[in-house]
Formats: structure tokens, sequence, C-alpha cells
């Protein structure tokens, strides 16, 4: 029972992840980068990936840190000389020693510690709370573990060589602390690219408390102080040292003052980098998915991976995006009840009662003896007929810019020339209804149906009351279709159209038709005219 469970959770939250994938934007590292891998992932996979990276860059930067404390120990400053000015065991066995070890087990304890503490999403778990704040202190506690290590080596050292030579306590206070604050720093950024996969999942607890994320400009102010100001702050101290203990040579302290240069270029370089990437791939990512929105694809959702600003922009951006497909959905609703030409009039303009004369076409469509087959057939075929047959008269309306006003049952309206203005109304109608006919013969024989045409002047506007109100045309045309419609139900080709409409029709379209007898329709006063197909 608890193994059939479980298996129903995983398989739960691996659909959880298939729908939040769909509309992910193809081709498009989802984390920024493609080294943190798919958020389809296993969690394991995915806890061995980020131990790996955190392991790789933790350890690089540290030796970065290393090398450019020995430069400044060894280099910048000659003298007093710290490989022949002081103890072998010290230079040659402590030093290495403890730089080594630290190295090593730092590396592994900062990295160990890091991805245990995401033991629920490696445990698939909801984040709590709890969870979410473990998360976005991680970085936190890297670069705190990672000054602890390099500031127990810079008071070891500083102590060490200090008992030797006074002289060596400044050097090392500001060559190993400054190296270590920098490789802190470091860490710090890469740690929070590392866990990018992980932050995605926490953010879906909502937004990180505030004071755990520096924001952009905290970044921007923490790199610019290690990056640029305490180098500055070190130049400073060297030129003061040298003038006060007259120890270094012009050359000297020029070459001093060159290895620092270079160092803070080195060091401000990369922490710059590290900034300036993790900034820009959020913002890049939102700017390739606002190219899908302006080609008309609302189908792509952006992974919030950011505790920043950036955060909040990509998390605005999938508000939006859910918005615009919610608009899209409710637009095209709304066309699909009142018609595409009525539902963009009533986006241009705030819709209100009232209507105007227009010169219209009207087209009036019914099913003959539609009674006979609704009782004769199940429910499920009647309404499958129907659609066959309405597809056919909607799909040719649309295509002559036509505009299916109302469906009645078994019967339609449709309108040429309101609400959106033709030029030859007639023309759109009757090559309209010559199309209707043709194709009900050969795609729904089993449903016949008469088609009458009329034009003339019409009120078009919008009829109702100001809770509920619908578009829609008034007029003798209107009636007249609808009575020429009954007509063309016992004559030959089902379709039946007034002389007077072929005649305001152009030589292309009247040339399809002939004229016939003149009858006097139910219902009006003057007789019509007839005309049907030749």
């Amino acid at each position: 029972m608890n193994a059939d469970k479980s298996v129903a959770q995983r398989l739960g939250r691996v659909l959880e992840t298939v729908t939040r994938q769909s509309g992910r934007l193809p081709d498009t590292p989802e984390y920024g980068s493609w080294l943190l891998g798919k958020s389809t992932e296993s969690q394991l996979r995915r806890r061995v990936r980020i131990q790996a990276i955190l392991t790789v860059l933790i350890l690089a930067i540290n030796v970065l840190g290393i090398a450019v404390a020995l430069v400044m120990v060894g280099v910048a400053i000659p003298v007093p000389s710290v490989f022949t000015d002081a103890p072998v065991w010290l230079t040659f066995g402590v030093s290495p020693a403890y730089i080594l070890l630290a190295l090593l087990l730092g590396t592994y304890w900062v990295t160990a510690r890091t991805v245990r503490s995401m033991r629920w999403a490696i445990e698939e778990r909801a984040p709590s709370r709890e969870d979410q704040r473990n998360t976005f202190k991680a970085p936190w506690r890297v670069a705190k573990m990672l000054l602890i290590l390099w500031g127990f080596g810079t008071a070891l050292l500083t102590t060490l060589y200090g008992l030797v030579d006074t002289v060596f306590i400044p050097r090392f206070l500001f060559a190993v602390g400054f190296s270590g604050l920098v490789v802190a720093t470091g860490c710090y950024l890469v740690t929070e690219f590392a866990l990018r996969p992980v932050a995605a999942q926490a953010l879906e607890a909502g937004p990180p408390p505030r004071r755990l994320a520096p924001g952009i400009m905290g970044r921007i102010m923490m790199v610019w102080l290690l990056g640029c100001g305490v180098p500055v702050i070190g130049i400073l101290v060297i030129a003061l040292f040298a003038v006060s203990l007259q120890n270094l040579t012009p050359t000297q302290f020029a070459v001093a003052i060159m290895i620092l240069a270079v160092v803070t270029l080195v060091i401000g370089f990369i922490l710059m980098w590290l900034l300036s990437w993790l900034t820009a791939t959020p913002v890049r990512q939102v700017r390739t998915a606002l190219k899908h929105v302006e080609d008309g694809d609302l189908d792509c959702n952006l992974v919030v991976f950011d505790g920043t600003e950036l955060g909040e922009l990509q998390r605005g951006f999938n508000t939006m995006v859910q918005g615009l497909k919610e608009r899209e959905r409710v637009r095209d609703l709304f066309g699909r009840h009142v018609g595409r030409e009525v539902a963009a009039l009533a986006e241009q303009q705030r819709p209100k009662l009232g209507g105007e004369e227009r010169h219209a076409a009207v087209i009036f469509v019914d099913i003959i003896g539609s009674s006979q087959f609704v009782t004769g057939m199940p429910a499920v075929e009647v309404v499958e007929l129907l659609n066959r047959f309405f597809a056919v008269v909607v799909e040719e309306i649309d295509r002559h810019h036509g505009f299916v006003n109302k469906f009645e049952g078994d019967a339609a309206l449709a309108v040429f020339g309101a609400p959106v203005t033709l030029e030859h109304p007639e023309d759109e109608a009757l090559a309209a209804a010559r199309a209707i006919a043709s194709r009900l013969e050969r795609e729904v024989p089993e449903c016949r149906a008469g088609i009458g045409v009329a034009a003339g002047q019409v009120v078009a506007g919008n009829v109702g009351a100001k809770e509920r109100f619908e578009y829609t045309v008034i007029g003798e045309p209107v009636n007249e279709a609808a009575r020429l419609c009954e007509l063309a139900k016992s004559t030959p080709g089902g379709l039946v159209a007034s002389s007077d409409t072929v005649a305001g029709a152009t030589e292309s379209e009247s040339r399809h038709w002939t004229l016939g007898e003149t009858v006097t329709l139910r219902g009006l006063d003057e007789p019509t005219r007839l005309a049907v197909p030749v």
C-alpha cells in the first residue's frame, strides 16, 4: 500500500514537472546556463551536478586567491623576504601544510554542508518557509565558512611571521586578509549561480525574505568595495609603510605598486565579470521571452531562479504572459460569440446602445425538414450534423468578409457590409451563397437547406439594455432574405436572391445569375422579382 502511494506521489510530481515544462522557451537554458541542466532531470542527478560545480569553482577561486596572496607576500614586498629572512620550517613547512589542508578539507566541508542543507529538494519535498530561508542563506554560509578558514590562516601566519619580524605583520594582514575577502566574495557569487535550480524550487513558495537577498545594488557595491576599494587602500598602506620604514628602494616600491595594480585589475575584472554575468542572464532570458511574445507566441514561461529584483522581473513577465493568455482566451471566446468584426469594433471603441443606417446584403440559411431528422436521430448525431452544416456556412461567410450575426436553431443570419463596410456587399453575399449551396451539396448531402439573399438599407447597431445587448441588423432586407429562404426550400438548387441584389452587384458576379418570375413574398407589400444561379 505504501509502495503504491509512493509511486502515485512520484507520478504526480512528474506530471507537475511536465505541466511546468509546457511553454518553456525552446533551445534556451532554463537557469541561464547549460551547466545547470534542465528542470526535468532527477533530483539525485541535480545534487551531483551542483556539488561538482561548487567543488570545481570554489577550488579554482581559492587557488587563485592563494596565488594572489603569495605574489603580494613574496614578490610585491621583497624586504624582509619570507624566503631568506624567515625560518625554513615556517615558509616551507607550516605555511604550505595549512594551505593544502585548508584547500582540500575546506572545499569538501563547504560544498558538502551546502548540499546537505538542500535536503528538502533532494527528497522532492515542497519547500517550507524555513527551507526557503536556508536556500537563500546558503551563499552567505559559504562566504562565512571561507572567511573563517582564511581568517584563521591570516591570524596564524601573521602571528608566526610577526614573532620573527614585526614588519611582516601588516604585510600578512593585508595580503592574506584581502585575498580571503576576495575569495569569499567570488565564492558567494558562484554559489548563487550553482544553486539556481534549487533557488527556482524555493521561489515557488514565494519571494525570498528581503534581508536575505542583497539585491542588485548590494551586489554591485560589494564587488566595488572588494574589487576597487580595498586594493586602493592596500596601495595607500604600502605607500605609508614605505615612507615610514624606508626599507624599500624606489624600484622596489614601483614594482610593488605595479604588482598590486595588476592584481587589482585581474581581481576586479573577474569579480565584475561574475557580477555582470549573474545580472545579465535573467535579463537575456526575459528579452528572449519578450521576442517570443512579440511574435505572437504566448506559450512561454520563465523559470524564476533569481532572488533579487531580477527574479521579480522574471515573475512579473510570467504574470504578464498569463494575463495576456487570459485576455486572448476571453477575446477569442468573445469573438466566437459575437463575431470577430464586432469584437474588434468593441475593442476599438466603447460599445453603446444605438444604431446607424448602413447599406448591406443579408443571407438567411435554414435547413429543410430539420424536425424530421431531429426526432429520428440521437441527439449526439444531430449536434454533429449541425456542426458540419454550420462549419461550411461560417467558413464561406468568413472567406467572403461577412459576419454571422446569429444562429437560430437550425438557421443562420449573415450580414455583409456591417459592422465592417464593404465596397460591394452584394458581390460578397451572392458569391458566398453560391459557394455555400455548392459545398453543402457535396460535403453535407444529407442536410438540404434553403438560402435567401437580399440587400438594401438596414439599421445596424447594439440593441438591448445597458446590462445586456447584442449587435444586430434590422430592416426590410432581413425580412426579405428570410422569406426568400422559405421560397428557396421548394426551389431547385435551394438558392434564391432578389433581383435588386443582383442588380447592385458588379458584372463579374451578376453574370452568374439569371432573373426569374415576380412574386409577392409573405409579409411584404411590394412584389419581388427573383433571381437564381445560372
